[in-house]
Formats: C-alpha cells, sequence, structure tokens
C-alpha cells in the first residue's frame, strides 16, 4: 500500500558538455619557473643530506677517529 502513495522520481537532467583539455605545450617562461623551482628543490635536498653525518649502516668512524677526546687521543 506504500507504493500508492510515494511520488514517482523525476528523470534525472542531461550531464554538462566535458570541458576541453588543457593544451600540454608549456610557454618559455612557465618551463623556465618549473626549471627554477626544481633546481632550488634539489639544493635544498642536498644541503640537508650533507648535514647527515651517519649512513644507513651507521657510524663509520675508524677505530682510531673512536679514540679521540676534547683532551686529544687516548
Amino acid at each position: 500500500m506504500g507504493s500508492i502513495f510515494k511520488p514517482k522520481m523525476p528523470s534525472l537532467p542531461p550531464p554538462p558538455p566535458a570541458p576541453e583539455p588543457p593544451s600540454e605545450e608549456l610557454s618559455a617562461e612557465e618551463k623556465e619557473a618549473i626549471k627554477k623551482e626544481q633546481d632550488a628543490i634539489r639544493r635544498r635536498r642536498k644541503g640537508r643530506s650533507e648535514t647527515i653525518l651517519t649512513s644507513p649502516l651507521g657510524i663509520q668512524e675508524d677505530k682510531e677517529d673512536q679514540l679521540e677526546t676534547l683532551l686529544g687521543k687516548k
């Protein structure tokens, strides 16, 4: 009996037309801006990696280097 009192669903409107894809060619200015940004990222990445003194294997020192203290070698 519930189906008698339920209104029917209206049909959906047609979908909007698909937008045109953007042009894939970049201007010289855009290419230069992208290159500068990537170079800056590489410089920052290089600077950070040079501050890390250990390798994934741990500290790589000779036995003699480990014995040094503030007062000299033991």
